[in-house]
């Protein structure tokens, strides 16, 4: 586990604006505490002297009003920081849980978890709330480590170079003892990192098959085992909030036993007349200032311990997705191109798709293939919910239909307006949503019209009135691509034909894609691509666009 780690700024670029900022208030603080260092001592000395303190008293109050506004600024601009990064994380990290088969899991080459301890669920919620108090906290105090020690010694070398050779030899044993401390405390937050881990795990697995276990009598003997995985892991964030005080006080003694060597030798100078009163406290003053923030960065790791063991893992799960095929918007092509595009899920011995290469110009693409083939991965990976294991596809924003469209208890109405348009746009109007439901035959069969409540998942609609309504919520959508998994299904002729004329008029202005195992809708399509072993795709209309050959197997 580092002190920082650099993957942060490369991976993601909003941290830099923050992290820059921070290091350059970092900066300001220093020398704003070193001038306030010989405010201070001058103040003092023309009390003693018997002169004028005006002057003196008006710099101190100047540069102590500095100081108070730039720690201010430290301050606002470390917890935006703290929330900027931390967003950052959890998008990204939402970002490649959503466009990798594996959930977001790091493997390696045979498929197996490359960092089993790590739950990406978990590093997207707590471990991205965990990273708030490391880059609000830490991190400043990180900056201030590496400035003020540099900025107070040079200082003291310039005013007192006998102090400063104080300071020179005993401020490197901080960083020693702190490393050496630190080493046992990031190996303490990992055991607990990889406990929370297993417990959110056994809780989410739990939660996942309660219907069977409470079918079978288990539930309670489960309750027993998430029950012992949470004292695992409360017995180790004791374990860790205890080395964490023992280190911080370690540090204290050590930094407090510094200074007061430096006032001793001071003091003892000051007593035979070998120093002048405005360098010895000066040299007092700064002291304290180059062991501070080395205390602090010891203090602050420990509250931010979990932070950076997040980071460390969410970094690793961003770079090995790094790596993988891009699939890059282009709205301007006003097509999709899918170039040896190939998918394996992991621990699959052969690909759901083999190098398969197409186009699909404007208009309305049909494929269809055996069951298995790959034709759901395919639409999937169009839509961006999973990255291609090799090869390329470039694609506009594209809207999936799923056989099983994502519906929400409530009203037909507030159904319909979860994808009536991702870019700002005039409200739609119910008569536009009434409209789009008499389009695809649904407006007729509701009881109540756009007042017709539903359950969860669509409770109270048919398979087919269900595929109806997630066609109808894309028809309301600005997306320029538009892809449909078997969307007659589970329908009737009457309410086949209707869909038909649907997607012809779709067709005329966007690119749709449909899956299909129906002769009828390959027999309207303007591009026909059939996929699997031994499949070559067939144009039905060959000025409708350029189709390039399959190349499957």
């Amino acid at each position: 586990m580092r002190p920082f780690d650099p993957r942060l700024l490369r991976l993601l670029p909003q941290c830099r604006g923050p992290v820059g900022l921070l290091g350059a208030l970092g900066v300001l603080g220093g020398v704003a505490a070193v001038a306030q260092a010989f405010a201070v001592a001058a103040l003092v000395v023309a009390v003693v002297e018997h002169a004028s303190p005006t002057g003196a008293a008006w710099a101190l109050v100047t540069v102590a009003a500095v100081r108070a506004v730039i720690a201010a600024a430290s301050e606002i601009g470390a917890a935006r920081a703290g929330v900027t990064v931390s967003t950052a994380l959890r998008e990204r990290l939402l970002e490649v849980m959503l466009s990798r088969s594996d959930g977001g899991s790091a493997r390696d080459p045979e498929g197996q978890p490359a960092t089993p301890a790590v739950d990406a669920f978990t590093v997207a919620t707590s471990g991205a709330t965990a990273v708030e108090p490391y880059v609000a906290r830490y991190l400043p105090a990180l900056i201030g480590a590496g400035v003020l020690p540099v900025l107070t010694i040079g200082t003291m070398l310039f005013v007192d170079w006998p102090s400063a050779l104080i300071v020179v030899l005993t401020v490197p044993l901080l960083p020693v003892f702190a490393a050496l401390i630190g080493h046992a405390t990031a190996d303490a937050t990992r055991r607990r990192w990889a406990a929370l881990a297993g417990l959110s795990g056994q809780f989410l697995d739990a939660v996942r098959g309660l219907p069977t276990l409470v079918a079978y009598g288990r539930a309670r003997r489960q309750t027993g085992q998430v029950r012992r995985t949470g004292d695992r892991h409360r017995v180790a964030t004791i374990a860790t909030l205890k080395l964490a005080f023992t280190s911080s006080a370690a540090l204290e003694l050590l930094a407090t036993i510094s200074v007061a060597m430096v006032a001793v030798a001071v003091g003892l100078r000051l007593a035979a007349g070998s120093m002048p009163l405005g360098t010895g406290l000066v040299a007092i003053l700064l002291a304290p200032e180059a062991y501070w923030p080395i205390r602090r960065v010891g203090a602050e790791f420990h509250s931010a311990a979990d932070g950076a063991a997040a980071i460390d893992d969410a970094l690793g799960l961003l770079e090995s997705a790094a790596g993988g095929a891009p699939v890059p918007a282009v709205p301007a092509l006003g097509r999709i191109v899918a170039d040896r595009l190939r998918f394996r899920y992991p621990g699959a011995p052969v690909d759901a798709l083999a190098a398969i290469t197409f186009t699909a110009p404007r208009g309305l693409t049909v494929i269809t293939g055996a069951s298995g083939s790959g034709k759901t991965t395919l639409l999937t990976i169009l839509a961006g919910l999973r990255a291609p294991t090799s090869g390329t596809v470039h694609a506009p924003r594209t809207h999936l239909v799923t056989q099983r469209p994502f519906l929400l208890p409530g009203t037909v109405r507030e159904n319909l307006l979860i994808g009536a348009g991702v870019t700002a746009g005039p409200a739609r109007t119910d008569g536009e949503l009434a409209d789009t439901l008499d389009a695809v035959g649904l407006l007729d069969q509701l009881p109540a019209g756009l007042d017709t409540v539903i359950g969860d998942d669509g409770f109270g609609l048919s398979a087919g009135q269900r595929a109806r309504l997630g066609m109808a919520r894309a028809m309301l959508d600005d997306a320029p691509a538009l892809a449909f998994d078997e969307p007659t299904a589970h329908l009737d002729g009457r309410a086949s034909e209707a869909v038909h004329a649907v997607l012809a008029r779709l067709a005329r202005e966007h690119i749709v894609i449909a899956v299909t195992h129906r002769r009828d809708l390959v027999d309207i399509a303007d591009t026909h691509i059939e996929i699997g072993p031994d499949a070559a795709p067939s144009e039905i209309d060959a000025a409708a666009g350029d189709l390039l050959p399959a190349g499957a197997r």
